[in-house]
């Protein structure tokens, strides 16, 4: 075990969980985003779409509005049932994000190591549920959700957070995500982080090499 560090902490989108853009760019595919896949299925404009899902996405995802009552809104907004809106959002996810296994394995490898593994995850609770599958996350020490916590990335509280639930020091733990603003709030309390690009990147980086020696 690498002298200091004792978890690894992990976000989802774009990390564990990875767009499948990469993997149809070289047959001439596009991938719709998101919300990009959703407009084309409800036949409005993006503007139109961000006009309806308005603030109430974004305070869904710390916790200020619970899966029953974003969808109310958003149905009510886009005269549909939230039903409808709820499986879009679903199959939208799957389509666009896969897991990604080998960075899974690798974590596992690393629990078993005596590692501890955790997640820290801004989601809302639709995402949460496509893109977090239980069996897989039940897996880790802790799991650190915004929408389940009150608070999202880059709110410093939410990283002193999962260090407690780990029951760590800052500098014992090293925290990967996609988004350099996502690590800034960590350096600043002395975690080690890790910019993620891809895998093959990451599993060159010596703090990453060094876990398993």
């Amino acid at each position: 075990m690498k002298k200091g560090v004792r978890a690894i902490i992990f976000d989802v989108g774009g990390v564990l969980a990875i767009g499948r853009y990469s993997l149809f760019k070289k047959r001439g595919h596009r991938m719709l985003g998101v919300h990009e896949f959703i407009t084309k299925k409800l036949k409005i404009s993006l503007d139109q779409w961000f006009d309806s899902i308005d603030t109430s996405y974004a305070n869904s995802i710390e916790g200020g509005h619970s899966k029953k009552q974003v969808l109310k809104i958003f149905s009510k907004n886009l005269k549909s049932s939230p039903e409808k809106i709820e499986k879009l959002f679903i199959k939208a996810y799957k389509k666009n994000f896969k897991q990604n296994k080998q960075l899974f394995k690798q974590a596992f490898k690393l629990q078993k190591k005596g590692y501890k593994i955790a997640i820290l995850s801004d989601q809302w609770p639709v995402s949460k549920e496509a893109l977090m599958p239980e069996k897989i996350y039940k897996k880790f020490n802790e799991v650190v959700v915004s929408c389940e916590a009150g608070m999202r990335k880059p709110n410093l509280k939410i990283y002193k957070m999962v260090l407690k639930k780990l029951k760590i020091k800052p500098f014992q733990a090293i925290f990967i995500d996609n988004q350099k603003w996502n690590l800034q709030p960590a350096k600043k309390i002395r975690m080690k982080t890790i910019l993620f690009k891809n895998n093959k990147q990451l599993f060159k980086q010596a703090t990453w090499k060094n876990l398993f020696k």
